[in-house]
């Protein structure tokens, strides 16, 4: 199977000839009508795929990314389910957890300084039973932004919470299924650290 393939296991498969008369396989991504979240959640999955399994596992999907604001999207299949038939309470803390590491991912990579990123703390209120594919908003772009250039200015470790907030619109339209508030916490990284990161990586290209 290739990499396309497990990346994105629900695209439509179909099969075409090409100039030679040779069959070959097409597949067509979810959300084409939008390029800037195809190449987000290829990003996003591509990064559990290497860095944690157990969100690649869960297949979220990024439904709109905007500087400020991002929303994305586990199913709820036998994977991300419970005794109960809804979503598992680990698969919506991990649906926080990417909402608000994304938007801080994707503006240390726009500032182009090394920054370690870890969450200190996590307040969930489980509201209703998630009976359906759950989106994850986290709408606070502004404030992680500016986060992430105090942790770059001071070299210190520099903490804030972000609110995410998750609902399930085939069931329960714009009603909010959990409320996350999690402590994102930056510190740009060290040179020691920075060493050992490339160190990794040169590990990981080799094996």
């Amino acid at each position: 199977m290739g990499l396309l393939s497990r990346l994105f296991p629900a695209g439509r498969r179909s099969y075409k000839r090409n100039s030679l008369g040779a069959g070959e396989q097409v597949i067509s991504l979810p959300f084409v009508s939008n390029p800037k979240a195809v190449m987000a959640t290829l990003y996003l999955r591509y990064f559990g795929f290497r860095k944690i399994p157990l969100l690649f596992f869960v297949r979220p999907s990024v439904v709109s990314m905007e500087p400020d604001k991002i929303v994305l999207k586990i199913p709820l299949t036998r994977r991300t389910k419970n005794h109960l038939g809804s979503m598992y309470f680990a698969v919506l803390a991990a649906g926080a957890d990417l909402a608000c590491g994304f938007l801080a991912m994707q503006a240390i990579r726009e500032r182009g300084e090394p920054v370690s990123l870890i969450f200190k703390s996590l307040n969930a209120d489980f509201l209703k039973r998630a009976e359906g594919p759950v989106y994850f908003t986290c709408s606070e772009g502004v404030l992680i932004r500016d986060l992430v250039e105090k942790a770059i200015e001071t070299g210190d470790r520099c903490e804030l919470p972000i609110e995410v907030i998750a609902t399930v619109p085939s069931k329960l339209g714009d009603e909010p299924v959990a409320r996350f508030t999690l402590t994102l916490s930056l510190k740009k990284k060290s040179k020691k650290d920075q060493t050992a990161a490339a160190e990794e990586n040169e590990e990981v290209r080799v094996s």
